[in-house]
């Protein structure tokens, strides 16, 4: 008597990895969300141009990027062009923002990875970051107000911008201290590989020695002079104190 035999039905792997769901922006529409936060904060006009030069790309595909977002009701447009995020756009971009500085954070202050680095590597590791391993990441991160850069961490410290002088716009002989960088500088790995090189990071403190409109600025630290260019000196900014007296011999 032949017996009869019972296939067994393949088992699910339980390490199986599961499919990221596609609700909700994608992930160019979460850059793009990210930067108008950024004009945002800043009082900026917001148009399509001007996120064109920030993203380096051609004005019609942020043109096509910007109907796909208006479309889903990230963002409204006036009768100038002015682009402003709705009331759906607006936490979606503060959430973009939060956990990229937060990562940056995490990893310059557990990682210990070089400044001029985090921004590159944060960019990369985002999108892929569950909302389980964030909360962790904050929790190890404590309770920091600005990202490695200087800017603030929304939901954590103020929404307005540490730093209201330009370096470019620092008065002579004053005492400059640095408090962000730009965030369009971030993008550029060798400037931040420079600036980190020079010490021209959140906290450092310089005396503006010279400036000049062409040349850019010189700034004297202990027993070193660097003069940085007008468009590296555009990206600085911090507040100026008198200089300290000169002390008798």
């Amino acid at each position: 008597m032949a017996h009869e035999t019972t296939e067994k039905q393949p088992r699910s792997h339980p390490r199986r990895r599961h499919l990221v769901s596609t609700a909700g922006p994608t992930e160019k529409e979460r850059e793009y969300l990210e930067v108008i936060y950024y004009l945002n904060a800043r009082d900026e006009p917001i148009i399509a141009a001007r996120l064109a030069r920030w993203m380096g790309v051609q004005p019609p595909t942020v043109t096509h990027l910007v109907r796909q977002m208006e479309e889903k009701q990230y963002i409204t447009r006036n009768e100038r062009g002015e682009i402003a995020l709705t009331a759906t756009g607006y936490p979606l971009a503060e959430g973009v923002v939060r956990r990229h500085r937060i990562l940056e954070r995490f990893l310059a202050d557990v990682l210990h990875m070089p400044w001029y680095l985090l921004h590159e590597e944060a960019v990369r590791m985002e999108h892929a970051l569950s909302p389980s391993l964030t909360t962790y990441i904050e929790r190890a991160v404590g309770d920091v107000q600005t990202c490695p850069h200087g800017n603030p961490i929304p939901g954590r410290a103020s929404p307005s911008y540490g730093g209201t002088t330009r370096l470019d716009a620092a008065p002579l002989h004053t005492i400059f201290t640095v408090r962000r960088v730009l965030e369009e500088a971030e993008e550029d790995m060798e400037l931040m590989r420079y600036l980190q090189a020079n010490e021209l990071v959140p906290d450092a403190q310089f005396t503006i020695a010279e400036t000049s409109p062409a040349y850019g600025v010189t700034l004297q630290r202990r027993h070193y002079t660097i003069t940085v260019s007008p468009e590296i000196a555009a990206v600085l900014w911090g507040d100026t104190a008198p200089p300290l007296p000169k002390q008798e011999d």
